[in-house]
C-alpha cells in the first residue's frame, strides 16, 4: 500500500487552491516553512489539514507525523475505510502525488532485480492533491496521521490491490465534517482521474 508520497507545491499555492473552499484556513502553529518534497515517507512529518475545534466553520493546517505505533509496534500508515464511519479526527493529506512499487517482470532464469518498479500517480490538472486521513494522539509520539484506503480503481488495481483515499476538490470541505457520511467521499478513482509515471 502507498508508503511514500509526494508534496512539492509551495505554500501560496496550498493557500490559494484551498481558498476555492470558502472555509477559512488558520495556521495555529504559525506558517509552515514547507520545502518542496519529493519523497514523504513513513513516520516523516507532512501536512494536514482539519477542522479547527477553536474556531468552528474554520480549517487549520499543521505538520505532524505520518504514522503512529500499532499493535505490537508497527506503524499505522494506512487504514481501511471499508465499512467505517469516523466522527472524529478526520483530516486531509496535503499532497500532489503518490508512489505504488511493483515487482518487475523478468525473463525466467534472469537474475532477480533487486528493486522494484516505483510509479508516480498524479491528477492532471492539479496542483494540489487532498488525500482523506485521520489523526489521533498516541503517548509514544503525540499527534500523529494514518492515510485512509479503499477499493482500487480502474487506473490503480495494475499496481495494486488496494488505493488510497483521494478526495474530489469538491468534497475537501465536506471530508472535514464528520456528519457527512464517509462512504460518499472514500470512493475508488474513475477510470482516467490518475496519470502514471515510472519514476526507478
Amino acid at each position: 500500500m502507498c508508503n511514500d508520497y509526494r508534496r512539492t507545491p509551495p505554500m501560496h499555492t496550498i493557500r490559494e487552491q484551498w481558498s476555492q473552499t470558502r472555509i477559512p484556513l488558520l495556521f495555529p502553529e504559525g506558517l509552515p516553512n514547507l520545502a518542496p518534497l519529493e519523497s514523504i515517507r513513513i513516520t516523516d512529518p507532512g501536512a494536514i489539514v482539519r477542522a479547527s475545534e477553536q474556531e468552528p466553520g474554520s480549517a487549520e493546517l499543521v505538520v505532524r507525523r505520518w504514522s503512529w505505533p500499532g499493535p505490537g509496534g508497527k506503524p499505522v500508515y494506512n487504514y481501511r475505510s471499508d465499512g467505517r464511519e469516523f466522527g472524529r479526527g478526520r483530516c486531509l493529506i496535503v499532497a500532489d502525488g503518490f508512489y505504488e512499487f511493483t515487482t518487475p517482470v523478468v525473463a525466467p532464469g534472469a537474475p532477480k532485480p533487486k528493486r522494484k518498479d516505483k510509479w508516480l500517480f498524479t491528477v492532471p490538472d492539479e496542483e494540489v492533491i487532498c488525500i482523506a486521513g485521520l489523526w489521533r494522539v498516541t503517548a509514544e509520539v503525540g499527534e500523529a496521521f494514518t492515510m485512509l484506503t479503499c477499493p482500487p480503481g480502474p487506473d490503480i488495481a495494475p499496481y495494486h490491490s488496494r488505493q488510497i483515499v483521494i478526495v474530489d476538490r469538491a468534497d475537501w470541505g465536506r471530508w472535514l465534517d464528520p456528519s457527512v457520511p464517509a462512504a460518499e467521499i472514500c470512493q475508488p478513482l474513475p477510470a482516467g482521474s490518475l496519470a502514471v509515471t515510472k519514476v526507478s
